[in-house]
């Protein structure tokens, strides 16, 4: 049994082939590729914290996926996710329809196959170190000034696994990036990570596509 994080899958996302120099000739390949990646990585016995951003486009056929995937699977989600408590479309009207509409779209990734969903983990600990998990880290974005950081953690100098950043980079300083373009597509097990935070901050740069 073995933890893994992950996140910025990004299924079903034309764009982010560009975005990012994925090499894969569309949304097709991509997707079929992020699952296999992952169940060559990940068994059914293992868990998977996913920070965010799991698919766009039509979600009926982009969050199939996730059912494809090996593994417990824990959403903490990010900006571009409907259950993400920032969306502007659950922000809207009077509260109880908030709460409604919130909840419904809880019920979607839910039944997409997420086993949970937490929109602020408390923090857990890898290897000997306590990290906190969030899509976004404490600072940094993938361009541009620093977007929706009214939904950061603070940086009381602690380590932060997060996604959001994409290929920007794999570790700055105390904070680790496990998005899928700066690992080579794949979830990226906690004893890896305990390595990373055993060495102390520094910068990486992010691993190639496998």
């Amino acid at each position: 049994m073995t933890t893994y994080y992950t996140s910025d899958l990004h299924f079903g996302h034309l764009n982010i082939i560009r975005f990012c120099d994925r090499p894969f000739a569309g949304v097709g390949d991509m997707d079929a590729a992020l699952v296999r990646l992952w169940n060559e990585t990940v068994t059914e016995d293992d868990t998977v914290w996913v920070l965010g951003d799991v698919a766009l486009g039509s979600l009926a056929d982009s969050l199939a996926n996730i059912g494809r995937l090996a593994g417990r699977k824990i959403l903490v989600p990010g900006n571009h996710d409907r259950c993400w408590e920032g969306d502007r479309a659950l922000r809207k009207g009077e509260p109880d329809a908030r709460e409604r509409r919130r909840a419904k779209e809880h019920e979607r990734y839910l039944a997409a196959g997420f086993a949970e969903i937490h929109d602020r983990p408390e923090p857990v600990a890898v290897g000997n170190a306590t990290v906190e998990l969030s899509h976004f880290p404490y600072e940094g974005d993938s361009h541009g000034a620093d977007r929706f950081v009214e939904y950061r953690l603070a940086d009381r100098g602690g380590w932060v696994v997060h996604g959001h950043v994409h290929d920007t980079w794999r570790q700055r300083g105390r904070q680790i990036n496990v998005g899928v373009d700066a690992w080579g597509g794949r979830p990226v097990s906690a004893a890896t990570i305990a390595g990373l935070i055993a060495d102390g901050p520094r910068d990486l740069e992010p691993l190639g596509w496998a």
